[in-house]
């Protein structure tokens, strides 16, 4: 009894390892914003922008939706061990604190786990016809950003969010959250 207990924990604290490490990883590369300033958007609202990945840390996509919301994407990068990471920013150009309603998606354990998140974020592969739903740990928490006490007024936060990995083949896909149009991005190599 003993013996069968010990082997079926194994798979499970693998699995939490390597969720805490990924975690770890994407902590310590997020945070820089490369100094670019808001003010060099010139995207109408609710229209996406498509810019080529890498230029010194610059935006990919933007899109404007509903609560006069903004959401810029950074970077997408297929990463080693099979997950994209994404992220970028979201500004709040509105007048009260904006808390990410439906963004943690319509999945039960995603949503109850997950509230201000960016758990029902997708990346869309219109070509190979997949959708890839946000990865999450053991314990039903996204590999993503939590907006635990909203985004005040005129503030800006940066986000990220992990996915399995589309094929090498796929560079293009489109992310999707909630209300927001969706945004055409590039997957770069990590």
């Amino acid at each position: 009894m003993i013996f069968q207990h010990s082997r079926k924990s194994r798979p499970r604290m693998a699995v939490a390892a390597l969720a805490t490490g990924l975690l770890l990883m994407t902590a310590g590369c997020s945070g820089d914003d490369g100094g670019k300033s808001d003010a060099d958007s010139s995207t109408a609202p609710g229209q996406k922008e498509d810019k080529p990945d890498g230029q010194n840390g610059g935006v990919i996509a933007e899109v404007k939706g509903g609560e006069s919301i903004t959401l810029t994407i950074d970077s997408a990068k297929r990463e080693e061990g099979g997950f994209v990471t994404v992220t970028g920013k979201v500004t709040n150009g509105g007048s009260g604190i904006f808390s990410a309603p439906g963004w943690a998606g319509d999945e039960s354990e995603l949503s109850l786990k997950n509230d201000s998140s960016m758990a029902g974020a997708k990346l869309v592969d219109k070509k190979g016809k997949k959708r890839y739903y946000i990865l999450r740990d053991t314990e039903g928490r996204c590999l993503c950003t939590r907006f635990t006490k909203g985004v005040k007024s005129g503030d800006t936060m940066t986000w990220y969010a992990q996915f399995p990995s589309p094929p090498e083949n796929t560079a293009k896909v489109d992310f999707q959250i909630a209300d927001m149009p969706p945004a055409s991005i590039e997957i770069s190599e990590g």
